[in-house]
């Protein structure tokens, strides 16, 4: 890993990613994680604010509701160490446990059936071998587990795809391996029969890299 990876990048995708618009699709996102969680590509922890234990609006919740959407933990995993000084202030602020691992999102170490949900923000550009690494996700999940997520990616339109596929050589050095093309409806879809999505341009983002894919994915 490059010094700009280790080094350069995370403080980069921090600032990049901490605006309020993002906050929002995170709130949106994590509303519905539950129990034991996995978290593929932690990045900063900007999500960590956003989990139903640590939100707001949970506070003042009755017990019974606080306790039927509890996150119980987290399990982090991101391969990029350069990560990890930015996170770890997150995660001591942070009321939720977090087992914070530097792991290849692509060959995971736990058993079959393990987590209630899986959650991935921004991350399935990023990762070499998407289809692997999404196949990973299915088969950690406990049946009937949710598989929450919001990405960016191919967009609908033909003249927009053309420069999507144009630039992500580009992209993918700016962006750490940042992809701009990945058909995401289609790659989730070869592993979840189940699978609900929303797609959509975010506003105040240019189209070549704000077509976005929001949904849940069930085992």
């Amino acid at each position: 890993m490059n010094i700009y990876s280790r080094l350069i990048f995370p403080t980069l995708i921090d600032l990049v990613m901490s605006g309020e618009n993002f906050a929002n699709y995170r709130r949106i996102v994590l509303a519905d994680a539950v129990g034991s969680v996995l978290e593929i590509g932690f990045g900063t922890g900007l999500n960590l604010a956003y989990y139903p234990q640590n939100s707001p609006s949970l506070r003042d919740a009755p017990r019974t509701e606080r306790l039927r959407q509890r996150v119980e933990k987290i399990t982090t995993v991101d391969v990029n160490p350069g990560m990890n000084k930015l996170a770890q202030k997150r995660i001591a602020a942070s009321s939720i446990e977090v087992d914070y691992r530097v792991l290849n999102g692509e060959k995971l170490p736990m058993a079959d059936d393990t987590f209630d949900t899986v959650v991935s923000t921004w991350t399935l550009c990023s990762i070499k071998q998407v289809e692997t690494a999404i196949a990973e996700i299915h088969r950690v999940l406990k049946p009937g587990g949710k598989f929450l997520f919001i990405e960016h990616g191919l967009s609908n339109e033909p003249n927009i795809q053309t420069w999507q596929h144009r630039i992500t050589p580009i992209q993918k050095v700016i962006g750490d391996g940042c992809h701009l093309d990945r058909p995401i409806r289609l790659l989730i879809a070869k592993q979840f029969n189940n699978l609900d999505v929303r797609e959509f341009y975010s506003p105040n983002t240019p189209k070549i890299g704000g077509y976005f894919y929001q949904g849940i994915a069930i085992k």
